[in-house]
């Protein structure tokens, strides 16, 4: 058996349909509606009609005919930090 072929669940990559907080953070300040659905296991339709009922878990801006909400505001209702922790002390 090739050894290179065996790896630990650490080592995996995450599928591109597996949202992390990192991925998330890497959106930027603002997102769309159907991002928002991927992110809350949504289907577009259901995110952009819980957008429209102003019924979605987070805040949603109408700019024109364009609806975005706050990546800060997705990390919120996650209870994930919005900041990144900060790194840890050097030892002494």
């Amino acid at each position: 058996m090739d050894s290179t072929a065996i790896t630990s669940a650490e080592d995996a990559p995450v599928p591109a349909s597996v949202w992390t907080v990192e991925r998330i953070r890497a959106l930027g300040a603002v997102t769309d509606v159907a991002t928002v659905g991927e992110i809350f296991g949504l289907s577009r339709n259901s995110a952009y009609e819980l957008a429209r009922g102003n019924r979605l878990p987070v805040p949603v801006l109408r700019i024109g005919s364009r609806y975005r909400v706050s990546v800060a505001a997705i990390l919120t209702a996650l209870g994930v930090p919005t900041e990144h922790p900060a790194p840890p002390p050097p030892a002494t």
